[in-house]
């Protein structure tokens, strides 16, 4: 069955290049009505026009589509404001959310300075939290929403020199996993990205070979089925080059070592089926790690 969006409503942050213009364009495309935001900021945040912003609106015009551009800084409380609020005036709704707004200041952990730290989570992970936080209620009163957070790799499994990216690309999934529960009783579906792609972004960091096989082109298909009618909630996507994998957080059975005079030692002895995987699986909420433990320390 055909995914199209006809009716639907589309905020995509970070929209004026790179992978959120295609998330735009594509949405556009397939029927939706798309609020393309875009601060026009460099790489490093620095700056900002809504020059971007205005081309993918034009490109989506000059296909048939509609669309209208917003300047606002996800960093900015009113400007998110704003950011909902236009979106809600022009179309008369939101139903689907977008998380991609982001910027880069990498340096290894010993050269980062705090405030580079600061931005780059204030950004990728608050930036994600207040647009979120903007358009749940509108999802929440039509009973119906769909987001997608803009993980990463660097965020899952490490990079060296993206500690401050790192650790805000992993705060958006734990953000997910506390929203995919939130949102059921209303309909809102929560999932995220874990793209690989070559962007103004990316560029430094990847070889100028790569440009060709990691287009954004081959990530949006992906993005598209996080946000459709039956899409699913609380999955990870990792897409790149045409490429579709899903990454789960998994524990290990682990061991019941008794309470009673329990040490150290005993701890390290054990470490090895500790730390066995070969029985593991994912959980859908914290509590059903605590309904583990309980069990397991009742010898059920």
């Amino acid at each position: 069955m055909s995914i199209n969006f006809d009716g639907r409503v589309a905020i995509v942050t970070g929209a004026g290049g790179g992978l959120g213009r295609c998330h735009a364009l594509e949405l556009a495309k397939r029927g939706a009505k798309v609020v393309v935001n875009d601060l026009g900021g460099a790489v490093d945040g620095s700056g900002g026009s809504s020059e971007a912003a205005e081309k993918v609106v034009e490109e989506i015009k000059a296909a048939g589509g509609e669309a209208i551009a917003n300047g606002s800084s996800v960093t900015d409380d009113a400007g998110v404001a704003n950011l909902a609020k236009q979106a809600v005036d022009a179309f008369g709704k939101i139903d689907i959310l977008i998380n991609n707004a982001g910027i880069l200041r990498d340096k290894s952990f010993a050269k980062v300075e705090m405030g580079d730290f600061q931005l780059v989570v204030d950004v990728h992970l608050m930036g994600t939290v207040k647009a979120t936080k903007a358009v749940w209620p509108i999802m929440k009163e039509n009973q119906y929403g769909r987001i997608v957070m803009t993980s990463s790799s660097s965020g899952l499994y490490g990079n060296f020199g993206q500690t401050n990216y790192g650790a805000a690309k992993l705060a958006v999934v734990g953000f997910m996993n506390t929203l995919k529960l939130e949102g059921q009783k209303d309909n809102i579906h929560v999932n995220a990205l874990a793209p690989v792609a070559f962007t103004r972004m990316t560029e430094s960091l990847m070889p100028a070979e790569s440009e060709e096989i990691l287009k954004p082109e081959f990530v949006t298909p992906g993005v598209m089925c996080l946000v459709a009618e039956d899409a699913p909630t609380g999955q990870i996507l990792c897409a790149g080059a045409g490429v579709f994998a899903s990454a789960r957080l998994e524990e290990s059975q682990g061991v019941y070592l008794g309470r009673e005079g329990l040490t150290a030692e005993q701890v390290q002895e054990a470490w090895d089926k500790i730390t066995d995987f070969s029985n593991s699986k994912p959980f859908f909420m914290g509590g059903e790690q605590t309904g583990k433990f309980f069990e397991m320390a009742s010898g059920k």
